[in-house]
């Protein structure tokens, strides 16, 4: 007993690791082929983005060509006017302050104001964006001017700001020699801006160099839209893929399930057939002793032994055969019109006489004048077999109560237990062929699997179903509705 206990749970871990070796190999090979599109989608984009850059670069550096040639402004022609006019005003009064504070102040002041007058009066963007849209190209972007050198010129020059950058930039300056004067504007740091052009402009008493950039606010979009197809095939495909192991792994665990209810099946008819064969042959043996020929009493009780047993490996067979004919063919019923109440009465009634006389059965019947077509012997079997578990099921004295009424033109037929109950998961599970619940020792509850598959069968074929309510421990209740008329 012991060691058939060890063999069975060596056989529940080899499939159960089986099973997980499956699940983590098909997980490993999803995640592998997410990874992989990933870092495509991934290269796609920086592809795209790059592409984007240098095409809209090339783009510009055309604009402001074209601009250049054909136009005798190139975007900063009033800038030019405003800023010398500006500095004709403030240049006699700058070079007299002497107070270095004052000085810095001046500085600061005259830095915003270029920088206003940069922003607000330059016509080069909406120049860039003609010029796209001529060219089919997308319109819609933000520019940034960023002053790299301003100096104010009289009889001597005033540097009012030099960034490092522009200061490396001129020849036979060492890095040591560099430093920024004046403070540094506010910048927008983006990774998105294209360089359009560094130009200088210069008056009467300035010179003023700057850099322009535009810079593409729904770049993202754009790109979005050029790699769309690229990102929804590599989607659609994780997600086909993810499916497919799905139903694959569905379809492997089902099998596994109904590989594991056959064995089971298998398992339990021999040991069903077994009972009744190794009887027979007991009783046989029995008779052929002297002692027993002689006693017509011992006999005659080995004989209806014998006949009990015969008829009981019988009905075993004719079980099994029917089962293989209905799969086959459908249910041939032969429905006559029953006072139900009247019927469930006598199904009980022979219930109690036979398998259930050492239980307690309590009846209540609500079917006064209820009739229905319903086929006799199916049934009484879908009744007995609801009875039976009821007996069979319980670890104590059973008590079962069966209860039949009428609602919405229907039958309710209600058999209820204080037996072991079922778990959720096996509820699922309790209608299907073969099955039988996985709690406790399913060998100690004698049976194949196929009580409950024929009531399910039987109600389906009345036009009714079957359903069922339990809690471990606490005992089942089965609903079998049917149509039924007043």
């Amino acid at each position: 007993m012991i060691s058939d206990k060890i063999d069975k749970f060596e056989e529940k871990y080899e499939i159960m690791r089986k099973k997980n070796t499956v699940l983590f190999l098909g997980i490993a090979s999803i995640l592998i082929l997410v990874s992989v599109q990933v870092y495509i989608i991934i290269g796609v984009w920086k592809q795209k983005n790059e592409m984007f850059t240098l095409r809209y670069t090339q783009l510009s550096q055309e604009a402001s060509g074209f601009i250049r040639f054909s136009s005798s402004d190139d975007g900063f022609m009033l800038v030019r006017e405003l800023l010398n006019d500006s500095t004709d005003k403030m240049i006699d009064s700058l070079f007299l302050i002497k107070d270095q504070k004052e000085l810095d102040v001046a500085r600061k002041g005259i830095m915003e104001y270029f920088n206003a007058v940069l922003q607000r009066e330059q016509v080069l963007s909406s120049m860039l964006a003609s010029y796209f849209e001529l060219r089919g190209f997308e319109k819609n972007f933000k520019h940034r001017i960023s002053i790299n050198n301003l100096e104010i010129i009289n009889w001597d020059t005033l540097i009012v700001y030099k960034s490092e950058k522009f200061q490396l930039r001129r020849p036979g300056i060492r890095r040591t020699e560099a430093s920024v004067t004046g403070p540094e504007p506010k910048r927008e740091k983006s990774g998105s801006e294209i360089l359009v052009g560094r130009y200088m402009i210069g008056g009467n008493h300035y010179r003023l160099f700057f850099d322009y950039f535009i810079n593409f606010y729904d770049k993202q979009q754009i790109i979005l839209r050029e790699t769309s197809a690229s990102l929804g095939l590599s989607t659609f495909s994780i997600i086909l893929v993810g499916i497919m192991f799905m139903i694959t792994y569905r379809n492997l665990a089902e099998e596994r399930r109904l590989s594991n209810l056959k064995t089971d099946f298998i398992n339990n008819m021999t040991h069903e057939l077994k009972t009744p064969l190794s009887t027979i042959t007991v009783a046989g043996r029995t008779l052929e002793m002297p002692q027993i020929r002689q006693n017509d009493e011992k006999i005659l009780e080995t004989a209806k032994l014998i006949g009990k047993q015969s008829v009981h490996l019988n009905q075993l067979i004719n079980m099994i055969l029917e089962i293989s004919m209905w799969e086959r063919t459908q249910f041939q019923l032969d429905k006559r019109r029953v006072d139900v109440e009247d019927l469930m009465k006598d199904v009980v009634a022979s219930f109690k006489n036979g398998g259930g006389s050492n239980a307690q059965i309590i009846e209540k019947y609500n079917l006064t004048g209820v009739t229905a077509d319903i086929d006799i012997t199916y049934f009484t079997t879908l009744l007995n077999n609801l009875l039976s578990n009821a007996v069979k099921y319980s670890d104590k004295e059973p008590v079962i109560e069966i209860e039949g009424y009428h609602e919405n033109n229907n039958i309710c037929i209600k058999v209820s237990d204080n037996g072991i109950g079922i778990n959720k998961l096996d509820q699922k599970h309790v209608f299907d062929k073969f099955y039988r619940a996985s709690t406790g020792n399913i060998h100690k509850f004698k049976g194949l699997g196929l009580g409950l598959y024929y009531v399910k069968k039987i109600a389906e074929a009345h036009g009714g179903d079957v359903s069922v309510n339990s809690r471990p421990g606490k005992g089942s209740t089965f609903t079998v509705i049917l149509p039924g008329e007043i």
